[in-house]
């Protein structure tokens, strides 16, 4: 990997993590930092060996928001340029073939909410704070807070976040469905590698596949996303880890998934 600025990357075994680090400004995203998240998962996606991202923040902060200082400064041409970009760096992470997990350490707010909304999983710390602020400031969501928030809680929760600007604890996150756990600050990144380690057990193919069927189907009809997991059900089967993966069942041994 390239040494990044505002980067921090780290491999454990299959397992990637991600670090934003800006802690001064609490990880606050500009466009330097979303250039280099843009160049990190062209790296990424060039590396077979990582099988599960994980992203989290350094300090006290996941990612607090845009840096509202490089914004107070744009044009509105500018502004929609910088929401575009955001917003293709951030389908980027949804649509990664592999699966991403937000470890929500501290504060997500405005863009690092829309941060994590663009990863498979969030896993909340304790202490962290989520939300949607930006009304306050005079301007929208603009890295598609706007369509993600609805689809994750419902469009009434969504609205009463993004209209209000409520900033919300963890607990509430939980049940609302922002998040999916909710654990202590100390054993957050443990119980995330810790899951992320089981999920990068599995055929690395079969798993791409399902992410794929699940956003697929997501984003359509039951009978047209039904008939896309048939194909993909199909697919899975010519592949080689399906034939190791019923072969270690059947003569109960760990599969050996190949980089392929």
């Amino acid at each position: 990997m390239s040494d990044f600025k505002f980067l921090l990357f780290e491999k454990q075994d299959a397992v990637g993590v991600l670090r934003i680090n800006r802690p001064e400004v609490l990880n606050a995203l500009d466009r330097s930092v979303l250039a280099e998240l843009d160049c990190f998962l062209d790296e990424l996606e060039a590396d077979n060996a990582v099988r599960v991202l994980v992203i989290t923040g350094s300090g006290k902060a996941f990612v607090a928001g845009a840096d509202i200082a490089a914004m107070s400064r744009m044009s509105p041409l500018e502004g929609r340029e910088f929401s575009r970009y955001g917003q293709k760096v951030f389908d980027r992470i949804e649509n990664l073939a592999i699966p991403v997990i937000a470890a929500v350490n501290g504060y997500a707010l405005g863009g690092g909410c829309e941060l994590a909304m663009a990863c498979d999983l969030r896993w909340a710390g304790e202490k962290a704070k989520l939300g949607q602020p930006e009304v306050g400031l005079g301007i929208t969501p603009g890295f598609a807070g706007t369509q993600r928030l609805p689809r994750i809680c419902g469009p009434a929760v969504a609205k009463e976040m993004i209209y209000s600007g409520a900033v919300i604890d963890s607990q509430k996150a939980l049940e609302i469905g922002l998040v999916s756990r909710v654990l202590s600050q100390d054993n957050l990144m443990e119980e995330v590698l810790k899951f992320a380690r089981q999920i990068a057990a599995q055929s690395p193919v079969a798993v791409a596949l399902a992410k794929a069927a699940i956003n697929k189907g997501f984003d359509s009809n039951f009978q047209t996303g039904s008939k896309y997991e048939a194909e993909v059900f199909a697919l899975a089967m010519s592949h080689p880890q399906c034939k190791e993966g019923m072969s270690a069942f059947l003569e109960k041994r760990k599969p050996d998934w190949k980089n392929e």
